[in-house]
């Protein structure tokens, strides 16, 4: 017969069992809330979900510091209107969880329609490595890093080789510089890893 002591351990156990369960669908729909917000330049929405002091790094454009400033960046992309398609799906998550420390890091694949009717279509394809607190009792964006692995015509495939990085967002400087040097597609290019292991 378990002692008091043993069934205590098995309900604490048990909690932070059930806690790690939460946390991590909580995070899956946080990152899963991001990209249908971006997929209709819901930017307002989008920069919500990150931290007070959240970070936003997308394609070597360099960093954007505090909620406020990924709110600005978004707000600097074109708006979504008719003929305009964004479609950002969050795929193949890797997560590792500390529910004690409020913290979490994850590893996404996004797979991206970018187009304007008449004027351009892309598929694109970016790894995402962020990271993500507890803020208020709820999990936000700490940081959205993503690196860009393609962008190419719809007409044209990625055999024919692919569109260069935009560089900059024309009327917005970022706060800090980028903190990886790469070019996409026919580069290769790796994303580091938050994990050794899983």
């Amino acid at each position: 017969m378990p002692t008091t002591e043993e069934l205590l351990a098995r309900i604490e156990a048990l909690e932070a069992r059930a806690q790690a369960a939460e946390d991590y669908r909580d995070l899956m729909n946080l990152q899963a809330a991001y990209g249908y917000y971006v997929d209709k330049g819901l930017w307002d929405n989008a920069a919500d979900l990150f931290a007070t002091d959240g970070t936003l790094e997308i394609a070597g454009r360099g960093i954007f510091v505090g909620r406020e400033r990924v709110r600005a960046y978004l707000h600097h992309l074109p708006p979504y209107e008719h003929g305009t398609l964004y479609n950002h799906m969050q795929l193949q998550p890797v997560i590792h969880i500390d529910s004690a420390a409020g913290t979490a890091k994850g590893r996404w694949r996004t797979l991206m329609m970018v187009g304007w009717l008449g004027k351009e279509g892309r598929w694109g394809e970016a790894t995402y490595e962020n990271s993500y607190k507890r803020e208020g009792g709820k999990w936000r964006i700490a940081s959205l890093h993503g690196i860009i692995n393609f962008y190419c015509e719809y007409d044209e495939g990625w055999h024919r080789g692919g569109v260069k990085l935009l560089r900059s967002i024309s009327g917005l400087a970022p706060d800090l510089p980028p903190s990886l040097e790469y070019e996409a597609f026919p580069e290769p290019v790796i994303a580091p890893f938050h994990y050794d292991e899983v």
